[in-house]
């Protein structure tokens, strides 16, 4: 039980328009939220939506010591233009052995070099969101989820190649190394997709794979 309740413990470090956003969403999910920021301002706004806020150098390893960081099991670094104090937090959260960092990255640049200094995940908001948006826009997908490593899920129609056949006849990983995981009908809801699950013209499918092949099977419908 305790250490169901450290796992949902989570500091977040700089709390600008994207830490604020994190942290107010993971208090009402129920986690127990330390927030840190050098501006006093930024604190004082949220101290009383989070569990703690304070005021502090976070670039400092005694500093975040003093504070009971190293006691964290997750960190998120949401430092936006400072792009130093970001990277040098990122290393601090590292020496102190904290087992998951998230660290928000302006560039894939800067993301890299997040990931050397110590950062598990790195996280490129804007970047995404507008990768993300582009491929709305184009109307080739109904919603579209990048991860890491280049891989991706989309939401598409079916392609006219594997409508009134069975997945498992259409031989559409083979071809394309995407994943049919789910399909949505007309009027139900998502289930999970079987080898003998026959595609009908109305169908939604639910598709995973590498971005570039998620892309290409997209450009089918």
């Amino acid at each position: 039980m305790a250490n169901r309740h450290r796992s949902h413990r989570v500091v977040v470090i700089g709390l600008g328009r994207f830490g604020s956003s994190l942290a107010r969403e993971l208090t009402r999910s129920g986690g127990e939220v330390l927030g840190i920021d050098r501006d006093h301002k930024r604190v004082q706004r949220l101290a009383d939506e989070l569990t703690h806020t304070v005021v502090a150098d976070t670039t400092d390893v005694d500093a975040l010591s003093q504070l009971g960081v190293p006691d964290f099991r997750r960190a998120v670094v949401s430092i936006g233009s400072d792009i130093e104090a970001s990277i040098l937090t990122t290393s601090v959260l590292s020496e102190l052995a904290i087992p998951n960092i998230w660290a928000k990255a302006v560039s894939r640049q800067h993301g890299r070099i997040l990931e050397r200094v110590g950062a598990h995940h790195v996280v490129l908001p804007e970047h995404e969101m507008g990768e993300r948006v582009a491929h709305l826009v184009t109307g080739r997908m109904l919603d579209y989820i990048e991860f890491e490593d280049d891989y991706a899920i989309v939401k598409t129609t079916a392609p006219a190649e594997a409508i009134g056949k069975a997945l498992g006849d259409t031989r559409l990983r083979h071809k394309y190394g995407v994943t049919v995981v789910g399909i949505k009908r007309s009027g139900k809801g998502f289930t999970y997709a079987t080898a003998e699950t026959v595609v009908h013209p109305d169908d939604i499918l639910v598709v995973a794979g590498r971005r570039d092949e998620v892309e290409r099977f997209a450009d089918l419908t």
